[in-house]
């Protein structure tokens, strides 16, 4: 899979990724139809900061989920 590409399918897999990693119960927040794929740049670099991470504090997890906030439609 080359997620440099922006396709559907690329963008629900790393919602789903940013969301495990998240440890979201809620995994409706991520719904890949809530978010536009031309803001895909701007979530493959979350979850590409999410990958160099093995661990997040709560300050920095709060500051992952905002950001996808701004990124939803």
């Amino acid at each position: 899979m080359d997620l440099n590409e922006a396709s559907e399918a690329n963008l629900q897999y790393i919602l789903k990724e940013i969301g495990t990693q998240l440890g979201v119960v809620n995994s409706s927040l991520l719904d890949a139809d809530d978010y536009d794929l031309s803001k895909y740049d701007e979530l493959k670099m979350l979850y590409d900061l999410l990958q160099q991470k093995k661990h997040l504090s709560v300050s920095e997890t709060q500051a992952f989920i905002e950001e996808l906030a701004k990124t939803r439609k």
